[in-house]
């Protein structure tokens, strides 16, 4: 935010329902991948901003591709890392062959990912899930203490079959995909080919992929200037 701000930008980073300092959905259990859509367009209106480029990593890579795909005539582009986009019409499902232990399985059950954080606390927790700096770590802790892990197993991990009825499935914006050469998710069966080759082109027709060498899952944590720097080429070249 730092890195775009200063470039002239306007950075805005909400957080979403029912995380961080943000109030719970009102019902838990109904929260949805949509609900985080409309708040982003609510979010633009009141700020009285028509057209913003929207970033995002890992499940807000989904949430980035589903507000293009809703709202095109409001995004200048997008940016994602991590996670490509999967067509919505004609899915194309990686989640199905995934390894029995995988996280991104085994928390879709209910009650699965509760008995395995119960076992911790807060910080523990996200430290096993993510690359933080001490800092970091102790603040997403915190607010995780605030907000519990209701919303964010049901969104992501407990919505990825959730349904839009949506006319076009092409993301039709400039969009630049930021992926590390070491990110697990490649390991995904039928992930890699996806991604290194033209099925992507098809559903995104004017995407730009860039592998960054070395870089994990949380490329912009290892990498944050090489990562800042092509985000704001990226952004310069579609003002």
């Amino acid at each position: 935010m730092i890195a775009v701000a200063e470039a002239g930008f306007r950075a805005i980073a909400p957080d979403y329902r029912g995380y961080g300092l943000s109030d719970p959905p009102l019902e838990p259990d109904k929260a949805s991948y949509k609900d985080l859509v409309a708040d982003l367009l609510s979010l633009l209106d009141a700020l009285a901003i028509q057209k913003a480029f929207v970033i995002g990593k890992d499940f807000g890579a989904i949430v980035a591709y589903l507000f293009a795909l809703f709202h095109p005539h409001r995004v200048c582009g997008v940016i994602t890392m991590g996670v490509p986009y999967l067509p919505i019409s004609t899915p194309i499902s990686f989640t199905d062959h995934l390894p029995e232990g995988f996280y991104v399985a085994r928390w879709q059950k209910p009650g699965r990912a509760e008995a395995d954080f119960g076992r911790f606390d807060n910080k523990t927790v996200v430290r096993n899930v993510y690359i933080l700096f001490s800092q970091d770590l102790a603040n997403y802790g915190s607010l995780y203490e605030n907000s519990g892990f209701q919303t964010a197993l049901k969104v992501p991990y407990r919505s990825m079959s959730e349904t839009y009825n949506i006319p076009n499935d092409k993301v039709e914006v400039p969009t630049f995909f930021i992926m590390g050469e070491k990110d697990y998710a490649l390991k995904i069966p039928g992930m890699e080919d996806y991604i290194k080759s033209d099925q992507m082109k098809a559903f995104v027709p004017q995407v730009e992929t860039m592998f960054v060498p070395e870089g994990s899952h949380f490329v912009q944590e290892q990498f944050p200037q090489q990562v800042n720097h092509l985000i704001l080429n990226f952004l310069k070249k579609n003002i």
